[in-house]
């Protein structure tokens, strides 16, 4: 088991410094036009590509370091360059974790190269939970999976909203009920295929930050996928819904509640979000900070005025706290600390909260300025109010720590 550490070590950095330069050089001069575009800027997908990092290959040796330590430092640094088009670059992520998580050793060696194409051929994947009645209670979900057993094919039918690379996407991670009784306990994940009929893109939403991020829609219509598709077989899914069943009824003989298990797994996924966070806030921070020593007001910089440095001093002690709550929840997933206080939501809930206050101070300390498209802060501005709903809202997180704290069960 890793100790925990504060300090990256030789092979960590050299990966930080890779992906700085490729956020500096790459992605941060692109990010003003995909943002006005509102498009995939596949370009970019397509040099992440070439130079390894849009690649499961190297998230699964983020994802593997035993210090916990390489996924949020590698949000960190694509999502300082810009979070539009970071979140293109590693949205495929999310349908691929879905596979591993969930899928056979056959499921995952079948798909998840097809997430990803190829540097010629670069493709992308879509993980597909949310539904317009069903965002932070999964238990509302209503998009059906019935299984037709004559075909051993499963029929879905259904809309899924929020959906990253939802419709333009090669592969589909959807999740569908398949006993409504369960709750959230009956819900199973399946592949849908590239040009599988019946399956479209509803809306595309044209969203107040992160544009170059593609979101819409995806609706399912009598989709037919094989037995095959069913991350983790038949079988499988068989077994756990009996054991689901069989708690269900020993939860209601002795009035207790059945947790939710798909809690658990987001409070493990969300410090990388926390990460991404501290990735947009610090590069507002560095945005102002270079403009409060280079403006100068009534004769000398604006930083020589208390009420500027001040602002930024907050700023910066924000971000490293924000950090360090990130590594700590992040190293305690990866070595499998129980987080006793919900230290998960605890990093992205103050994360994000401090990527919106820190891009709205670096806005004011440039002024007019900031509030032009002409400066980045406006941009980052923008694409921090997002931290702050997905992967589970401010207020989510809250309840979630509040329940974890009181003993309440989380539901």
């Amino acid at each position: 088991m890793a100790e925990f550490t504060m300090e990256l070590n030789d092979e960590q950095k050299e990966v930080r410094d890779w992906l700085h330069g490729f956020a500096a050089d790459v992605i941060r001069p692109a990010a003003a036009e995909w943002d006005e575009r509102e498009e995939t800027p596949w370009p970019v997908i397509q040099e992440a590509a070439k130079v390894g990092i849009y690649s499961l290959d190297f998230y699964a040796q983020q994802f593997f370091d035993p210090t916990g330590l390489g996924i949020p430092m590698a949000m960190e640094e694509l999502f300082w360059g810009d979070a539009g088009i970071a979140l293109s670059i590693v949205g495929t992520g999310l349908a691929a974790v879905g596979v591993l998580a969930n899928g056979t050793e056959e499921q995952i060696g079948t798909w998840i190269p097809q997430m990803y194409g190829d540097v010629n051929d670069v493709k992308v994947a879509a993980f597909c939970s949310s539904e317009p009645d069903a965002g932070s209670d999964v238990g509302s979900m209503r998009t059906r999976a019935v299984h037709d057993e004559a075909k051993d094919e499963w029929v879905l039918n259904g809309t899924k909203t929020w959906a990253t690379n939802g419709g333009i996407a090669g592969v589909h991670v959807v999740v569908a009920v398949v006993d409504p009784e369960l709750g959230s306990k009956g819900h199973a994940s399946f592949i849908v295929p590239p040009g599988t009929p019946g399956l479209s893109q509803g809306q595309k939403f044209k969203k107040h930050g992160i544009r170059a991020s593609h979101t819409a829609e995806v609706v399912l219509e009598d989709v037919r996928v094989p037995g095959s598709c069913l991350l983790g077989g038949k079988e499988k899914l068989d077994e756990r819904l009996a054991r689901a069943r069989e708690r269900a009824k020993s939860a209601g003989k002795d009035g207790t509640r059945l947790k939710n298990a798909a809690m658990a797994t987001f409070e493990a996924s969300r410090p990388a979000v926390g990460a991404m966070a501290v990735g947009t806030a610090r590069a507002a921070y560095e945005e102002a900070l270079e403009y409060a020593k280079t403006r100068t007001q009534f004769g000398r910089p604006i930083i020589d005025n208390q009420g500027v440095a001040f602002q930024l001093a907050d700023m910066r002690t924000q971000i490293d706290a924000a950090r360090l709550l990130v590594w700590r929840a992040s190293w305690m997933a990866t070595t499998g600390k129980k987080f006793e206080s919900a230290e998960g939501s605890m990093s992205k809930l103050f994360a994000s909260e401090t990527a919106k206050k820190v891009t709205a101070q670096a806005i004011q300390i440039l002024g007019g300025n900031g509030y032009t498209r002409e400066y980045p802060v406006e941009r980052m501005h923008r694409d921090a109010a997002i931290y702050t709903i997905f992967e589970g809202t401010s207020e989510i997180q809250r309840l979630v720590i509040a329940r974890t704290l009181s003993g309440l069960p989380i539901r």
